[in-house]
């Protein structure tokens, strides 16, 4: 089908030939000031970012379902294009990676799909999505070719779910740096999406000079506060990255934004920009499975936002109220200086926004309070490990301690210089070895002191084989890291082993290509003497380390290598350990507590599910995270292959296998609340659910008065000075044995107001 666009309204759509040809009426995906509108009609419309690679194919049907149920329209995703040509002319789009796939399963369920195509995608991915190749690529233009896409029918005209794609990501954040180059490439980008014909929208995000048709839209927390709004009246204001927490990274504490906080930042972008599409990102983070993760980015993406339950209430209430939202006029009123009101008002309906200094509240028919965001009465679930089995059978275990390469050995990067660490990986390997030799001539007792400079993340320092010390970064430090430690030589020739390491490689910034990472200065002191540079000695490289290269985390590579007792080996650097386990019984998740380890790599089964760092502590003295998820998909019912790679040390006999869920539910509601919209009663109540399968078990704790908030974490008195004695037979009587529940908050429930 051809495509067409026109700047003014942003009218796309596909040839009214394609729709004669097959029988049905043409769809087409247009836009104007207002919102997208899809065959013509103006839609109020609910993301929630899912990105595919983060998760396995046997996980997409519930994900979506859950996102439909919290009353999502549409699923966001990136196209992460180093997985999908991470050798040049070699195309992946097998298992995780089958994207189209996981898009004919969002429009299985009936949500649409907005494609964000990079090619540059950031989303905290090793390199920002591009293939690492592409740094040898002379006079290298990026290009994108939606061909793949095309051929499958998934765009909207073509009767598939995709009614809107984005080119680029970010990009003004680093235009500047390109001086004169940097609008040429905005206005090239935006052509060649255009040019694509795919007849659907295409948007860039945080990009104030979008040109036409090309839709500029908002990332960030509270767009209704920072976004300058779209760069043409005839364009709709879009949120595309609603942020649900700040992506997590090792040695920083979790930092999450309550379901309060994200309502109320999404009524203001609603209110006050007219807004009509909001993304939340993340919706499900997901795993950073491999190497994927960026710079210091951990291996669990985005966990915990609160989405699951607080969403159906606010999307609901949007919703009822869609008409006009998009189609009404627009006033807004001042209340004093921090009290305002916005109203959008046709001939027959009439909705109003009131804004708090921290509370919106919606009213229908701009009378009727139909939800406020400071009074959410969703449920709150309290997800908990449970300890399945203790890995602490020291028989079960088996190392193979990596060998330290010396300079000796065959290497096939030899110079007079040291070598940039990526550019020789190809970030194929966090790890490359520097190897020289030293000829050391007594002179007394001096002291020596080994002076090493880095840009690489983590350094290792070994002479003759020891070990003599380590040093690492931070993703908010200093890009140089130091290692200045005593050393001891022997008289005559000493070898010198570092071990540079890379925690992810950088994923934004402009000139990416032309980062120096690795070892770059050596040197030498002896006393008060000057200290004797090895930077230009002969330095031998090897890429990736033995385990790494023979594959010994697979089934047949482990077949190969030379496994022994743990015997002493706990708590040493640079120990593969191995050992098995069965899978627990039932579907809730898996996941393995590593906290006990140092830093490395841990495979289930020859599957890679991440790099850990457990020594790496946050403020709060934690580590950044310690549970890892096990898809099912990688699992066998018994005997299941765990290999880890221990970088720095650690006690994998403190190592247990757990299963998640969601164990503790908490719910709070006031007699002023308003009645759920998803609810036939009139009055509000409190309302508890299980998830799939569990059923309530037991009432902890409740009260009918003025019980004390927010007291489950601290060991004072949840009740206050009222409180009806009846409340626990009442709620025991309503919710023991059920899946759900729910109690209206009425004195006449509890025997008369206390």
């Amino acid at each position: 089908a051809r495509a067409s666009s026109a700047a003014a309204a942003g009218r796309v759509w596909a040839d009214e030939e394609k729709g004669a040809h097959n029988g049905t009426a043409r769809r087409q995906v247009t836009y104007d000031g207002r919102s997208l509108m899809l065959d013509g009609a103006r839609r109020m419309l609910f993301s929630g970012d899912i990105h595919y690679p983060r998760s396995t194919p046997e996980m997409w049907p519930r994900l979506i379902e859950s996102a439909r149920e919290g009353g999502l329209d549409v699923i966001q995703t990136y196209v992460f294009w180093n997985v999908h040509e991470p050798i040049q002319g070699q195309y992946n789009f097998e298992g995780r990676y089958d994207l189209v796939k996981f898009i004919r399963e969002i429009h299985a369920q009936g949500l649409y799909v907005s494609l964000r195509v990079g090619p540059f995608v950031e989303a905290e991915w090793k390199y920002g999505g591009l293939p690492f190749w592409l740094r040898g690529v002379p006079n290298i233009t990026f290009r994108c070719n939606n061909e793949p896409y095309k051929d499958e029918n998934l765009y909207y005209p073509q009767g598939g779910p995709i009614i809107i794609s984005q080119i680029e990501n970010e990009y003004k954040l680093v235009q500047a740096a390109f001086h004169s180059r940097g609008p040429p490439y905005v206005r090239w980008a935006a052509a060649m999406a255009v040019n694509l014909q795919t007849g659907i929208p295409w948007m860039m995000c945080k990009q104030d000079d979008a040109p036409d048709p090309i839709i500029n839209t908002c990332n960030g927390l509270i767009c209704g506060e920072t976004f300058h709004g779209p760069n043409s009246p005839n364009k709709p204001a879009l949120w595309t990255e609603n942020w649900t927490s700040r992506y997590p990274l090792y040695g920083h504490d979790p930092r999450f934004r309550s379901p309060a906080d994200i309502a109320f930042a999404v009524a203001l972008f609603i209110a006050r920009k007219k807004g009509s599409f909001v993304s939340y990102y993340m919706y499900h983070g997901g795993t950073n499975f491999g190497r994927f993760a960026s710079s210091y980015v951990t291996t669990s993406y985005y966990d915990g936002a609160p989405l699951d339950e607080y969403g159906k209430e606010l999307h609901a209430a949007v919703k009822q109220s869609e008409e006009p939202l998009l189609s009404g006029a627009y006033s807004n009123y001042s209340f004093g200086e921090q009290q305002e009101g916005h109203v959008f008002k046709t001939e027959s309906n009439c909705v109003a926004f009131l804004l708090a200094p921290k509370s919106i509240s919606i009213l229908s028919s701009c009378r009727r309070v139909v939800f406020e965001t400071a009074k959410i009465n969703a449920q709150h679930g309290l997800r908990t490990a449970q300890v399945v089995q203790y890995l602490n059978n020291v028989d079960s275990w088996k190392v193979f301690k990596e060998p330290i390469p010396l300079a000796i050995n065959n290497s096939t990067h030899i110079g007079n210089r040291l070598f940039e660490h990526l550019s020789t990986t190809k970030d194929e390997t966090d790890y490359l070895w520097y190897l020289t030799r030293y000829d050391y001539r007594s002179n007394g007792d001096t002291q020596l002191v080994l002076n090493v400079e880095s840009q690489a993340h983590v350094l290792h320092a070994y002479i003759n084989n020891d070990y003599i010390g380590s040093v690492h970064g931070s993703h908010d430090g200093p890009r140089n890291i130091v290692l200045k430690t005593p050393i001891m030589l022997r008289k005559g020739q000493n070898s010198i082993s570092l071990l540079s390491v890379m925690v992810g490689s950088p994923d934004s910034g402009a000139y990416m290509e032309r980062r120096i990472f690795g070892v770059r200065k050596v040197s030498i002191q002896q006393g008060h003497q000057k200290s004797h540079s090895l930077n230009n000695e002969l330095w031998k490289h090897q890429v990736g380390l033995s385990g790494e290269m023979n594959n010994i985390y697979t089934r047949e590579g482990s077949s190969r290598a030379q496994w022994t007792a743990i015997n002493k080996s706990m708590h040493l650097p640079l120990i593969w350990y191995k050992t098995t386990f069965d899978t627990p019984w039932g579907s809730d998740p898996v996941t393995l507590n590593l906290s006990s380890m140092g830093k490395g790599e841990a495979w289930i089964n020859g599957e890679s599910i991440g790099r850990y760092w457990a020594s790496f502590k946050n403020p709060s003295g934690q580590p950044s995270q310690s549970l890892y998820h096990i898809p099912q998909y990688f699992l066998k019912p018994r005997e299941n292959t765990l290999v880890l790679m221990e970088e720095m040390g650690g006690d994998p006999l403190q190592i247990s296998v757990n299963t998640m869920s969601v164990t503790r539910v908490y719910s709070s509601v006031n007699e002023l609340s308003t009645p759920s919209l998803l609810s036939r009663r009139k009055h509000p109540a409190v309302r508890l659910r299980c998830q799939q399968g569990k059923h309530i078990t037991d009432i902890e704790f409740a009260s009918y008065g003025n019980p004390v908030e927010d007291c489950r974490s601290s060991s004072r008195s949840c009740l206050g000075s009222c409180h009806a004695e009846t409340t626990e037979f009442v709620v025991k009587d309503a919710c023991l044995g059920r899946r759900k529940c729910a109690i209206p908050v009425r004195p006449a429930k509890f025997g008369g107001d206390p």
